[in-house]
């Protein structure tokens, strides 16, 4: 649609013009710093940052109605730039012109309602938001098309060049950063560190794919993680993980979509999210509280953070009720198959506490809750949403058993519409299905398959024939004809089914 057709009072909101003046914040220290450079800890307290824009005031100069309409009508341009996660533009990365953003496809995935059967079985009304549909299959896409647009950015005005971007990952984050990085070549180049052995091989196959120079170590996450904090302290890289603050700023755009697909109206929603390395329910919080604050929205959904037992870091500190005897301790994880959120040591936990005070603050009330849930419910509950319609990676199953965790404990009840997040494509953990239906699950996992869940294949060739066909060697005539008359019967009479006309 073009921009002579909208309505008059739209059209000079059309294209961006908002003169953001953005700065890394430090949540330990406070003190703030300009974006010219490439920061991800303070580097007084050694804290991690977040990204504020001192001129956000200006945008409320702007009614919240005329916001919604203004993104309402944002989504028919025509323009690349504008079509994914920076529709929102204003809110995620005011400082970037709209020839240095990387766009892909990313954002705007779909909001997918759960079919009747499983509403009556959950016995609330939910939708899974499957962000496995982004270019790489994963919700990290949002963070990495804000990450490299800024470097891009930042390339375009000579404060950087000859970029080599790295990450720690356990699959999604590598994914996310090979691809985008390749796009920018041969200005960006990247290398990701994973844990030997514990990337699925779909996983492993996409940072390849890319082009980026691939090492695996020894240990868990976090041991990658601790390695490349390290090469970016003291080596001249671009550090692609969550610590890096605009990573953030684009997966805010998650909770801008949930507002504008549910019509800005978010007084009995609720969403529940994996925490992982907490990047993802941060910029959630982040995101609704810049809505909020700007009147887009009128009201705080609930958000419910969702971790497995083997690995309960952030769980495990919320569950003391008084906040100044909280005290954060790291856990020793255990083998997970929600992948991504095996990590003991979130990166982005200093953030997590300070948005879950303004975010209940804001509300006037308590709105944010963590669950845990067993690595059995996990596979029961991906396995029984993908029998219901859905694409649930096992981080879905996780959701979904954090929604029934919520209402067991009452932070959700039957009023509320519930968003799931299901943050990659189930494709990329097949390898965990196939352990449940094959039943060989490795016994430190904790899962027992439900056999009423387990789905294999059923070879079918009938015994009284004595020509089958086989690659090279086809049947024809009446051979041909007796195999499909009886391999049809035997299906036939396996699936109890009757023959017409009787």
């Amino acid at each position: 649609m073009k921009a002579e057709d909208f309505p008059r009072d739209i059209r000079s909101h059309l294209m961006p013009s908002h003169n953001g003046h953005l700065i890394y914040r430090c949540l330990g220290c406070g003190k703030e710093y300009g974006i010219k450079e490439l920061l991800y800890i303070c580097p007084e307290c050694r804290q991690v940052l977040l990204i504020y824009d001192e001129n956000f005031d200006r945008l409320k100069d702007i009614s919240g109605e005329q916001w919604q309409r203004i993104f309402d009508y944002r989504k028919m341009l025509n323009i690349d730039a504008l079509k994914g996660i920076y529709r929102y533009h204003e809110f995620i990365g005011p400082v970037i012109p709209l020839d240095s953003i990387v766009y892909l496809g990313e954002g705007h995935t779909p909001l997918i309602a759960a079919n009747p059967a499983m509403q009556e079985k959950v016995g609330v009304q939910f939708f899974f938001k499957n962000d496995g549909q982004n270019p790489s299959a994963s919700f990290k896409d949002r963070g990495m098309a804000s990450a490299l647009s800024y470097i891009n950015f930042m390339v375009h005005q000579g404060y950087l060049s000859d970029v080599l971007a790295v990450c720690a990952s356990t699959g999604d984050t590598s994914a996310a950063a090979a691809l985008y990085a390749s796009y920018l070549q041969p200005k960006v180049k990247s290398a990701v560190l994973l844990p030997h052995k514990k990337v699925t091989p779909q996983q492993l196959s996409q940072p390849l794919g890319s082009g980026a120079a691939v090492y695996e170590i020894p240990g868990v996450f976090d041991d990658c993680m601790k390695v490349v904090e390290a090469l970016s302290e003291h080596y001249s890289v671009a550090l692609l993980n969550s610590k890096n603050a605009w990573r953030i700023l684009g997966q805010e755009s998650y909770s801008y979509e949930i507002a504008q697909e549910m019509e800005y109206d978010l007084s009995r929603a609720a969403l529940v999210v994996p925490i992982g390395n907490a990047g993802n329910i941060t910029a959630i919080m982040s995101g609704f509280l810049k809505f909020f604050d700007a009147g887009i929205i009128d009201s705080l959904p609930k958000i419910i953070g969702v971790q497995s037992r083997h690995a309960n870091p952030v769980y495990r500190y919320y569950l003391e009720p008084e906040a100044a005897k909280r005290h954060f301790q790291p856990v020793t994880v255990k083998p997970s198959v929600a992948q991504a959120a095996m990590i003991g040591n979130p990166v982005s936990m200093p953030r997590v506490i300070h948005l879950v005070q303004r975010y209940n603050e804001a509300a006037g009330g308590q709105r944010t809750f963590f669950v845990e849930v067993s690595e059995q419910d996990i596979m029961d509950w991906e396995i029984a949403a993908n029998r219901n319609g859905h694409i649930a990676c096992t981080h879905g199953g996780e959701s979904l058993a954090g929604l029934l965790a919520a209402r067991d404990c009452g932070a959700i009840d039957a009023q509320d519409t519930v968003v799931l997040d299901s943050t990659a494509h189930a494709l990329k953990f097949a390898g965990f299905q196939d352990m449940y239906f094959e039943e060989n699950f490795p016994a430190d996992y904790h899962i027992s398959p439900r056999k009423e869940l387990i789905n294999v294949p059923h070879y079918i060739q009938p015994q009284d024939l004595d020509q089958v066909p086989a690659p090279g060697r086809p049947l024809t005539g009446e051979p041909f004809e007796q195999f499909v008359n009886r391999t049809a019967e035997e299906i036939a009479s396996r699936l109890n089914l009757k023959r017409k006309g009787k």
